[in-house]
């Protein structure tokens, strides 16, 4: 089967949303796929990774803080109509030279409203073309829809008129869409739950102490914040925690990821005690977390499935600030099962931290049965109804789904 994917992608402030469109992207390709994967974020190097997709960056735009009230460019100027012109242009442009049999958005209409200035032209334009592409949505476990009592009837509203289906990046099992949106039996006909989209298990090396590197997470106490634009915070209290006695047997490495201001970290970084590490990446995170003795991170999505690929003791901090609920409701829902100790944010200190320590430590290691093959589940399922499309040009997606599809 021939057939190509647009797949847009916008991250504001972490990393999360890229790392999980490049697994599904991944995904596309190995289904035969042509994919192009524009992004609109800030560019993300990560080391030692190849990417069978065409990625197209637009001019980046990121929020300015965690309120996520203002969006700036690249320069952290406030994004003005030039640049929106230049973006909606660009995504137009390569909409029209890729002609995808899909477009595939991800969080829209759920979220990035500050973005319809170019996906309100690029649905107009899908929609017009013909043969028409298909339109998607690719979202997330947990939706943040903040408090405003017209937005889950416009959510409503637009999926039923410009998307053919979303596709939820989670296990009903442990948290359906309905959790964090309660309208979404308003489109359930349209709703496709993938699984969750872990990254692939990496093999572990026969002989892990034939250096110091390779050995690096043994019996430790890693610390993580994903992409670190919020994770100053915990990676303080972590140090301190450590300085006041914590397992001061225990190596601690700190990973303060690719976005943690320069300043924050040259304030960890002076005067670290012997036995703690400050690194900013390891491309071999998960592995670490497979040897470690226990873990301290914040509780975004794919930290939470590295965590739970591990199976090691963990304790979560999940970020909370301003309105955001979407780390916590993963949290609670994992504390509730016994799975992991979770601090909140509010009440995190040295001293509260050091408790949740022992008693992750003290309890051993969680586990519990969610569907992990979300990037290749979702390929299936674009590259299925690609391939239904291209023989039925004028289906519906209630005809798609009882199509013999199996989604």
């Amino acid at each position: 089967m021939s057939g190509s994917v647009l797949f847009y992608v916008q991250h504001l402030l972490g990393i999360g949303h890229w790392r999980r469109a490049l697994r599904i992207a991944d995904g596309l390709a190995q289904e035969g796929l042509g994919v192009t994967l524009v992004s609109g974020g800030e560019p993300v190097p990560i080391p030692g990774r190849v990417c069978n997709s065409r990625i197209i960056q637009l001019p980046p735009i990121r929020a300015r803080d965690v309120a996520f009230k203002e969006l700036v460019d690249a320069a952290g100027h406030p994004v003005d109509d030039s640049l929106r012109t230049i973006r909606r242009e660009t995504l137009l442009s390569v909409f029209a030279a890729t002609q995808p049999d899909a477009v595939l958005i991800e969080a829209f209409p759920f979220g990035r409203r500050a973005f319809r200035f170019e996906l309100d032209a690029l649905i107009d334009a899908a929609r017009s073309r013909q043969p028409r592409p298909l339109v998607l949505c690719s979202l997330r476990d947990i939706v943040v829809v903040h408090d405003d009592a017209r937005r889950p009837r416009e959510i409503v509203d637009r999926v039923r008129a410009d998307f053919d289906y979303v596709l939820i990046h989670g296990d009903p099992a442990f948290i359906p869409l309905e959790a964090s949106f309660p309208s979404s039996p308003e489109i359930a006909d349209r709703l496709i739950y993938t699984g969750y989209v872990a990254g692939a298990e990496e093999p572990v090396e026969a002989d892990e102490t034939a250096s110091a590197d390779e050995a690096a997470g043994t019996d430790e106490v890693v610390v993580s914040v994903g992409g670190g634009a919020v994770g100053g915070v915990l990676l303080s209290t972590a140090l301190e925690c450590r300085q006041r006695g914590c397992l001061p047997d225990l190596k601690w490495r700190l990973l303060c990821g690719p976005n943690l201001p320069e300043t924050e970290f040259g304030v960890l970084a002076h005067g670290l005690p012997p036995g703690v590490v400050l690194e900013r990446f390891r491309p071999d995170f998960p592995r670490l977390l497979r040897r470690c003795r226990v873990s301290v991170s914040q509780a975004g999505y794919n930290t939470i499935l590295d965590v739970l690929a591990a199976r090691v003791p963990a304790v979560v901090v999940p970020f909370a600030v301003e309105r955001e609920t979407e780390q916590s409701l993963r949290a609670e829902r994992l504390a509730a099962r016994g799975v992991l100790e979770m601090v909140r944010e509010s009440e995190l200190s040295p001293e509260c931290l050091d408790q949740a320590i022992a008693r992750a430590i003290a309890r051993g290691p969680g586990s519990i049965s969610v569907a992990t093959d979300g990037a290749r589940r979702s390929a299936r399922a674009i590259a299925e109804l690609i391939r239904y499309r291209q023989s039925f040009p004028d289906a519906s997606p209630q005809i798609l789904r009882c199509g013999g599809l199996g989604l």
